[in-house]
């Protein structure tokens, strides 16, 4: 049985422009810098050449990897979602309960996530912690300098 990914409309929109991308406009750059690295002569000593190769073996690595994820994706749409239980899609308000310190963090599928853009991935131990909570929850999460504890704020959809 395939396993599906979950993703949001956007996070899904935002693989297809990337593979899109790379199918066109880098592939064919690649192409032309590895004929160019040729005509410089001895491929074995020719650093252009070893680049422009490892270029193009990261670009057809990563479209095999988008094409999987794009098969395998289940799209959520939250658009229709309200309410103040977190679930897939959720922007939630968390306070850290040592200092108060505030965060806002949306919970999207792995291949979306970004966690310097507040994008947090369904599998994360914080998010995982999160599910089904509701606002004024208290949750904790194992970190690698120890357990944190949080209180959600709020929950919004969008």
């Amino acid at each position: 049985m395939i396993k599906k990914i979950p993703i949001t409309p956007n996070g899904l929109e935002s693989l297809k422009d990337e593979l899109k991308k790379l199918k066109g406009t880098d592939r064919r750059t690649v192409i032309k810098d590895i004929a160019e690295a040729r005509e410089h002569g001895d491929l074995s000593e020719n650093a252009e050449y070893h680049a422009a190769r490892e270029r193009q073996s990261f670009i057809e690595e990563r479209i095999s990897e988008l094409e999987d994820i794009i098969g395998r994706a289940q799209i959520i749409d939250t658009s229709n979602l309200s309410g103040n239980t977190v679930l897939f899609g959720a922007i939630v308000t968390l306070a850290d309960e040592n200092n108060d310190e505030k965060s806002v963090y949306k919970i999207v599928g792995m291949p979306e996530s970004n966690i310097n853009e507040g994008l947090l991935s369904i599998d994360s131990p914080l998010a995982r912690a999160l599910i089904g909570k509701h606002v004024g929850d208290s949750v904790e999460v194992s970190t690698p300098s120890g357990s944190k504890f949080y209180e959600i704020i709020a929950v919004r959809f969008c």
